[in-house]
């Protein structure tokens, strides 16, 4: 069973965030599926994939929906899909089920720190989290660098 991590994005924006774990799971060996809340989010995520500042910056993946989806080490979508990967990332309040974990070494659940609304959905995920049993850790950058806050 894996474990579902939960950064409390405060200093930085999530979109840095989503490249800084991408970047760390790949160097690694992941697959990982980023898991936003709409088909439009994930659009936007692709293009911002395509065009990452340096030159040795970009990150390989592809939109859910194509033929290679398997293949492809980042996975973008609205809609869970598994697949065997490592990991998954969820952004912008995207579902994930705590039963996730068992088919996950990781689960990444960023929040924006500055929306009351995205504050209050990932409190909701925590609880259920906690409440099936899941191993489950609070990070917290509000001091400048990431701190484990709280570990279920």
């Amino acid at each position: 069973m894996g474990a579902a991590l939960f950064y409390h994005v405060t200093r930085s924006n999530v979109e840095t965030v989503v490249v800084q774990l991408l970047t760390r799971a790949l160097a690694q060996g992941w697959q990982v599926e980023l898991r936003g809340a709409s088909a439009e989010r994930m659009e936007w995520f692709d293009r911002q994939l395509w065009h990452l500042p340096g030159e040795d910056s970009f990150l390989p993946h592809g939109l859910a929906g194509g033929p290679h989806d398997a293949r492809q080490p980042v996975l973008l979508t609205a809609t869970p899909r598994g697949e065997g990967r490592q990991a998954v990332m969820s952004v912008d309040g995207a579902d994930v089920a705590p039963a996730e974990l068992d088919a996950h070494e990781r689960v990444w659940i960023l929040f924006d720190g500055q929306s009351p609304e995205a504050l209050s959905r990932a409190r909701l995920q925590w609880k259920g989290f906690t409440a099936a049993g899941a191993k489950a850790q609070y990070w917290s950058e509000e001091s400048g660098r990431w701190e484990k806050k709280a570990e279920s």
